[in-house]
């Protein structure tokens, strides 16, 4: 079985020495581009994504490095603005899912973001899955600054080829 995946937005990066990402892009895991598709095909398949690999289960740390970067990429040295919470949580989810692909492993992707102004109140939330904890698994990203409140979700569903 072929799954179709479609092509996600995002900005090109640009090869500056000594410099970061442009504004609002993370650095995060570019060892590799991913797979071309064939000509007259608008994004890959699972299965040209997939790279073998010898690690059992979901690598919490790595998606959370590589989400993290995301954020600080997008939200770092922003205040909350209202205006700007659309294009940011749209920008974290795209680019967090296009590095989490990059890697290459046989999952199939959540990622969820919220943006909250800080206020006294706090900010709560809560999930709960249903699934293989030997292979399937799912990492929180907890962001602030002195304006707002940032969490990102990442659930990562084993994918058995």
């Amino acid at each position: 079985m072929t799954t179709q995946r479609r092509g996600l937005r995002g900005g090109r990066r640009q090869s500056i020495k000594g410099a970061g990402p442009p504004r609002g892009q993370c650095a995060a895991a570019e060892s590799e581009p991913p797979v071309a598709p064939p000509p007259g095909r608008v994004g890959a398949t699972m299965e040209e994504y997939h790279r073998h690999c010898d690690e059992v289960g979901f690598n919490a740390d790595e998606a959370h490095n590589i989400v993290k970067e995301c954020v600080d990429g997008v939200l770092g040295g922003e205040d909350y603005n209202q205006n700007n919470i659309n294009q940011w949580t749209a920008s974290i989810v795209e680019q967090s899912l296009t590095h989490l692909v990059k890697l290459g492993k046989a999952y199939k992707y959540i990622v969820t973001c919220a943006v909250v102004q800080r206020s006294a109140y706090g900010f709560h939330t809560a999930s709960s899955c249903f699934w293989d904890t030997t292979s399937d698994g799912t990492c929180t990203v907890r962001w602030e600054n002195r304006t707002m409140n940032c969490i990102v979700n990442v659930f990562a569903i084993a994918i058995v080829l």
